[in-house]
């Protein structure tokens, strides 16, 4: 348990943090997951979901949630995984 006064207020900012991190990074997977499910089927509905994740990784580095290299990548792979079905 905290000593201070300003520990506690740390402690449950951060808590409020995890939790706020946590949500994001799971719609990140989940939006990922339903890109992959939905190139196999329709291709062109696809791309508009690209686009939305794109946005939505580029907003998580801003927010500092996941490195900017890493979100780099995954967009990366994202291209790669359109113009392989395309």
């Amino acid at each position: 348990m905290p000593n201070k006064k300003s520990a506690a207020k740390r402690m449950r900012s951060d808590a409020k943090k995890r939790l706020w991190n946590q949500s994001a990074l799971s719609e990140l997977h989940t939006r990922y997951r339903n890109l992959v499910e939905e190139v196999k089927s329709s291709p062109e509905k696809a791309k508009e979901q690209a686009r939305i994740l794109i946005s939505k990784f580029d907003k998580a580095v801003s927010h500092g949630i996941i490195p900017h290299r890493r979100a780099d990548r995954k967009k990366a792979r994202i291209g790669k995984l359109l113009s392989k079905k395309s």
